[in-house]
């Protein structure tokens, strides 16, 4: 898990973004065959098992009016992929 506090877009407070990857069987298959630049692929397509990517969880608080957007470009590893 990774996180970052962000302010508020109102700036009354603080929200959390979060990246969440599961070690599950993939995942440890593509480190055991050292395959780890595969890792972000799986990360992406993997919600049904409870993953999470920074970008993702940026878009979505944009998206629910939590932080602005420039705040989200500003943060994310790939900016355009936090457009609401």
């Amino acid at each position: 898990m990774t996180q970052q506090l962000l302010p508020n877009a109102d700036g009354s407070g603080r929200v959390v973004a979060t990246e969440v990857l599961v070690p599950n069987a993939a995942i440890r298959n593509l480190i055991r065959e050292g395959k780890t630049h595969q890792i972000y692929s799986v990360l992406q397509t993997g919600s049904s098992s409870g993953m999470q990517t920074m970008d993702a969880s940026l878009a979505s608080l944009v998206r629910a009016g939590k932080i602005s957007q420039k705040l989200a470009e500003a943060r994310s590893s790939t900016p355009m992929s936090c457009a609401a």
